[in-house]
């Protein structure tokens, strides 16, 4: 019972990817390889940063509604809904030399997803005193959160998600192995209204997203007072 729980606490406090990308100068969407790792969090923020939480603004941009763009410099992805208006959330993104761009889909989606972690990292963190389970079921501490869509290329898995977090201090930072990391509460709102197919744009490292037209001009005061 005890090694249970101490496998949980220890799984709980590891922000994960299931596999971390090379570093961005040698990543191709076209044709990804993969190595593994972990990102151990060394402080803890206990809030959320105002601009990092969820918000509608005015979103000036030729993408279809229904279009993520995420913007991996300034922290934020942005659901778009049609004449000026998108939802913008708040995310963590990839560690220095983990970034990257390009242009995907929601090729699948899950909730409470299940977190598999690689043989290698299990090998890796055992040597460090760190037992990771073979699978550890989807639930509250569990570090892929309430909800996972997964990115894909050309009909493959990308292994890049954008899902939830068990660690929302790690919001507005760059923590991640690749992935897009969101308050549960927000990949909850997102994931119900994200179809799979869903275009998505991520805006970093390379360029590999292309020319990207949309301009943020801040919060639409009128449908945070009135709804709509």
């Amino acid at each position: 019972m005890l090694k249970t729980i101490s496998k949980s606490v220890t799984a709980a406090m590891l922000a994960v990817t299931f596999a971390m990308p090379l570093p961005a100068s040698a990543i191709s969407l076209d044709r990804i390889q993969t190595t593994s790792d972990v990102t151990l969090v060394a402080q803890q923020r206990k809030e959320v940063p105002e601009k990092f939480k969820r918000k509608v603004v005015r979103l000036t941009t030729d993408e279809k509604p229904g279009t993520i763009i995420i913007d991996t410099n300034n922290k934020f992805l942005y659901y778009v809904e049609g004449n000026n208006r998108a939802t913008r959330y708040g995310v963590g993104v990839g560690r220095e030399g983990f970034g990257w761009s390009g242009v995907v889909k929601i090729g699948r989606k899950a909730e409470w997803p299940e977190w598999r972690p690689p043989a290698e990292m299990r090998r890796r963190e055992a040597a460090k005193g760190h037992i990771l389970p073979v699978v550890q079921e989807g639930g509250p501490d569990n570090p892929l959160g309430a909800r996972a869509m997964y990115l894909y290329k050309g009909g493959r898995d990308t292994i890049f998600r954008i899902h939830g977090t068990n660690q929302p201090w790690t919001i507005g930072l760059n923590m991640s192995s690749g992935c897009i990391r969101m308050m549960n509460k927000d990949v909850e709102h997102l994931y119900d209204r994200a179809a799979i197919g869903s275009k998505v744009i991520v805006i970093g490292p390379g360029g590999r997203q292309g020319d990207v037209s949309f301009d943020d001009k801040g919060v639409d005061i009128l449908r945070t007072i009135f709804g709509g």
